[in-house]
């Protein structure tokens, strides 16, 4: 299955690809929207483009589980996307949790020895493939220390 990931910000949306057969996933780029009619039109482009199988959109927790304020917008953009997606072929629509995704994404550039202006045009990109990563390996029935663990050998 192919998946599209989008990482939902205030003034720049990532988006990151990747398939759960060989596991691979990417980053594809940041956009620049900070209105949700252009966020909306950004995702249906890239959707458009990469032809997903599903998307799947990061919902913002706080720590101690419960959603976070920005939740209800991911949401409403959620709904709002749905309803202008085709309706064949279907593309089904999944939220995964994002937290620590931006974390792990400036631990991922720390260690590029790339410039401020570098990782900033990346972080956003890098988070929805933080986030991507985190749902398949969910799908298989992994944990976070699995992979961690495989990473490490």
């Amino acid at each position: 299955m192919r998946y599209l990931c989008i990482d939902l910000g205030d003034r720049r949306t990532g988006f990151a690809s990747g398939d759960d057969v060989v596991g691979i996933v990417q980053p594809l780029e940041v956009v620049q929207a900070s209105t949700p009619e252009a966020q909306v039109v950004a995702a249906l482009a890239m959707i458009d483009e990469y032809g997903p199988n599903c998307v799947v959109v990061g919902l913002p927790y706080n720590m101690d589980g419960t959603e976070g304020p920005r939740a209800a917008l991911v949401r409403t953009f959620a709904t709002e996307l749905l309803a202008r997606l085709p309706k064949l072929p279907r593309v089904a629509l999944a939220f995964q949790d994002e937290r620590l995704s931006s974390f792990d994404a400036e631990h991922r550039l720390n260690r590029t020895g790339r410039t401020h202006g570098e990782k900033k045009a990346l972080r956003d990109a890098l988070a929805a493939c933080a986030i991507l990563e985190d749902h398949l390996r969910m799908k298989r029935g992994e944990t976070a220390c699995d992979a961690q663990d495989e990473g490490d050998e």
